[in-house]
């Protein structure tokens, strides 16, 4: 038994990175630019166009080392999700494969996120400057953003937040229950094998939905959705599975408690 409970601290670990890391991204994707903090436009030189923007090494420069760091990002997430990897990972990590994955995904965006070069004078898509815009637009924005992020944490939990996180293996193994996706429906199975992300609407919205986009943004959007569109599969199967999952849930919820029962 003490060997398997020194795997606990391994996955407390992986997880309170991973917490802090998402933490720390809903900083860098809403409150910097909804908030504050480095602006993401840099007044009568943002509005330069965007074939002069091209030409311009000052733009330049910073843009391809934002988009080697997605890239690297892009690349450990899609790597180490890949089946081969995870085999490999699971023969000499055994139970801790998805805490090292998420532990390896978190470095990859602390990554991103501590060296990411705004581009304060590269040109914008949009910018909301003229009243009342100014201020309804951040306004809308900010509401948008919040309502996007409690939905994707109530997503997190209703999909098994400490499965996803790795928690859970660790404490079937330790408990000697086996793992927790061999207990799982074929059709729960095949759903997760369809659905990388299932937040994938709601990190769109945080994305997209800014009062400017500049060009740092427009290159992470636009990275991110790519990523994120050829990442889901889903079919009408899978889309029935869910619809069934989500009434399920809804139907236990709605449940009386025995105490209200009598």
């Amino acid at each position: 038994m003490a060997p398997a409970l020194l795997l606990v601290p391994a996955a407390l670990a992986s997880f309170i990175l991973a917490f802090g890391t998402g933490v720390e991204f809903v900083r860098f994707t809403s409150l910097r630019p909804l908030l504050g903090g480095i602006p993401e436009s840099g007044g009568p030189d943002a509005r330069q166009g965007w074939l002069a923007a091209l030409q311009d090494r000052s733009i330049l420069a910073p843009l391809a080392w934002d988009l080697g760091l997605l890239l690297l990002f892009v690349g450990q997430h899609s790597l180490m999700a890949a089946e081969r990897v995870k085999a490999w990972t699971s023969r000499y990590f055994g139970v801790l494969q998805r805490s090292l994955y998420v532990a390896c995904t978190a470095l990859a965006l602390q990554l991103v996120m501590r060296y990411w070069e705004p581009i304060p004078k590269g040109p914008v898509l949009w910018e909301a400057r003229a009243e009342p815009w100014a201020t309804w637009v951040p306004l809308l924005c900010f509401v948008l953003h919040v309502i996007s992020w409690l939905l994707i944490f109530s997503i997190l939990l209703v999909f098994d937040y400490a499965e996803l996180m790795g928690l859970k293996q660790v404490y079937y193994h330790v408990l000697g229950l086996g793992e927790p996706l061999a207990l799982k429906s074929p059709r729960a199975l095949r759903l997760f094998s369809h659905l990388r992300h299932p937040v994938c609407v709601e990190l769109l919205t945080v994305l997209w939905v800014v009062p400017t986009l500049g060009t740092d943004r427009l290159l992470l959007a636009f990275l991110l959705t790519l990523y994120l569109g050829l990442a889901h599969g889903l079919d009408q199967q899978d889309l029935r599975y869910l619809r069934a999952q989500l009434q399920r849930k809804l139907h236990l919820l709605s449940r009386p408690q025995d105490g209200e029962a009598e």
